[in-house]
């Protein structure tokens, strides 16, 4: 009897101490998911990977050499889901050049979180609703018209012989993007002072 008693007890023990252990695993388990969930990984479309479509804005932006630091400013300012949405949308695009024409210190005074929202109104004065490449913006231009800016302020479309420019900045290229127009601009164009 006392063997009986003996081995039963055995099995029980062996039966929770494996319950506990399996259940020990399921609880890892859960954790494991839970803290997947909690990735704080940017969502929205800007961190869709798409290898499929045409590039978009900001994927051309980001591909560019030439603009690294648009595209710094583009993430310090966290407006990256701006440059994928469907569009149609015209960004005139400063290259590095154009940004080491600021004063010095300015680029970097602007990347700082305290500035972002000053960063960002410049930002937006570069991008118009619609589709104008060159030829587009050259047409607006003789016609005397303004572009209309994601800011609400409109600027001077001009044409000095063959160049376009707008705001002042000369556009030197046009590039085609699955959501819209890249106007590569030598300059930044800034609001005019009060």
């Amino acid at each position: 009897m006392k063997t009986v008693i003996h081995y039963y007890f055995l099995v029980c023990t062996l039966f929770f101490t494996g319950a506990c252990s399996t259940g020990g695993n399921q609880s890892t388990s859960e954790e494991t998911a839970a803290s997947d969930l909690t990735d704080n990984t940017p969502l929205g479309q800007a961190s869709v990977v798409d290898n499929e479509s045409d590039a978009n804005i900001l994927q051309v932006a980001i591909g560019s050499a030439d603009h690294s630091t648009l595209v710094a400013a583009v993430q310090a300012a966290n407006i990256e889901h701006v440059l994928v949405n469907a569009g149609p949308l015209t960004v005139f695009a400063p290259t590095n050049a154009a940004f080491e024409k600021l004063p010095e210190g300015t680029v970097e005074d602007l990347l700082k979180p305290e500035n972002k929202q000053t960063l960002t109104t410049i930002l937006t004065r570069h991008a118009a609703p619609g589709s104008y490449d060159i030829e587009a913006l050259k047409k607006e231009a003789r016609k005397g018209r303004k572009l209309y800016m994601a800011t609400g302020d409109y600027l001077n479309v001009t044409l000095e012989g063959d160049d376009v420019y707008v705001g002042g900045a000369k556009v030197i290229a046009s590039i085609q993007t699955s959501n819209g127009i890249i106007n590569v601009v030598d300059d930044v164009i800034l609001p005019k002072s009060e």
